[in-house]
């Protein structure tokens, strides 16, 4: 047998798509490798079935820097981001993998799936939740939408859903108002265990996005996790999107992404130095520091599609009775202005943003319908 040592170090999104391509190597070529990984996030391999140590200096172990190179194809070919990496591993080893499983490959233990979910042990309450990211990493701040408008669609299904906020410590997450707020708080094992036992997911194009579809669902609910991603112009969906998620993109709208994403990283400049506040890495279509594409799409949009999977998979919303002992908990706050929520997350002078606030609507007057 073979022995294999891949290597990657880039985000937990990406390293999901490598979970993915060791698995689909394993069930293609049954009892011909041996495999072990070296990348960051190790916690995303816990009990992985397809993982046996291999030293780095072993004569016989090939190892492997893993790319996906497929992605610069995105725009004209019909390709899924987990047939990124794949493809790397076919041409490089002459095999010819196929994806066996739409989703990356998470593995829980049962005394894991028997824990109580991380809410149940802050609140006490077993209730029905969905986890929300209202914001991103600094990098590529061309996928945020505006803080207003995720609590537009929190405040819209107020004492209905309970809405529990992630995020990484280090990125750019507002906090949003009546929501339980586990922001910098959980371990990516933590927030693993999270998805399993959370309803649903709403969030941008990000690491939750393709965690909702790699974490199995737990026994007696929907066969697939319903997920709201709000995506706008950068991303081609076929590159991104999942069957049974709700991906709210903007492809074809504007000129900017007719015929495909835009791949643009920045919607204004940041100041911090980094080459992706240059001029062919920014937004060509902004309203009021927000891209045209995200601005196309409305938080009565976003409700819209969360409403649906209550309807087609039969959800249970909060009663009274939970609405009424959850509050409590509830993240209640003042927020701070864009500008100086970029400013604290950059820990810049705030002389060297020369950023606005974004001008949106009022969030009570963001829908024109009620539930």
């Amino acid at each position: 047998m073979q022995k294999l040592i891949l290597t990657n170090y880039l985000s937990p999104g990406d390293l999901l798509m490598l979970t993915a391509a060791v698995r689909d190597l394993h069930q293609c070529y049954p009892n011909q490798f041996i495999t072990d990984v070296r990348t960051g996030s190790p916690e995303l391999w816990e009990n992985n079935p397809y993982l046996t140590p291999l030293e780095t200096n072993d004569p016989e172990a090939k190892v492997l820097v893993c790319h996906y190179p497929l992605i610069q194809f995105s725009n004209q070919r019909p390709v899924h981001f987990i047939h990124g990496f794949i493809e790397y591993l076919n041409e490089r080893l002459g095999l010819q993998i196929k994806p066996t499983h739409f989703g990356g490959d998470i593995h829980l233990s049962d005394a894991e799936k028997e824990l109580p979910s991380p809410v149940e042990a802050i609140t006490g309450l077993n209730v029905p939740y969905w986890i929300v990211v209202a914001g991103g990493k600094l990098d590529i701040t061309i996928k945020w939408w505006h803080f207003r408008r995720w609590q537009a669609v929190v405040d819209y299904f107020r004492d209905q859903i309970l809405f529990v906020q992630v995020g990484e410590r280090h990125h750019y997450h507002p906090p949003l108002n009546g929501v339980l707020d586990l922001r910098g708080t959980t371990s990516v094992r933590e927030l693993v265990g999270l998805v399993y036992h959370a309803q649903g997911v709403l969030c941008p194009v990000t690491f939750l996005m393709h965690l909702a579809a790699a974490v199995e669902c737990k026994p007696g609910g929907p066969a697939h996790r319903p997920c709201v991603v709000v995506a706008g112009g950068r991303e081609p969906p076929s590159w991104e999107a999942y069957p049974t998620h709700e991906f709210i993109h903007t492809i074809g709208k504007l000129s900017c992404c007719a015929t495909g994403g835009c791949w643009r990283s920045r919607s204004v400049p940041l100041g911090d130095g980094d080459e992706k506040d240059e001029p062919n890495q920014r937004c060509v279509d902004v309203i009021d520091n927000l891209p045209h594409c995200m601005h196309l799409i409305s938080p009565k949009m976003v409700a819209e599609r969360i409403k649906l999977y209550f309807q087609s998979c039969q959800l249970k919303s909060l009663t009274p009775e939970q609405a009424e002992t959850a509050a409590p908990f509830l993240h209640r706050g003042t927020k701070l202005a864009f500008a100086d929520q970029i400013r604290h997350a950059l820990q810049r002078d705030p002389r060297e943003l020369q950023m606005k606030e974004a001008r949106q609507p009022n969030p009570r007057d963001c829908f024109v319908t009620s539930t």
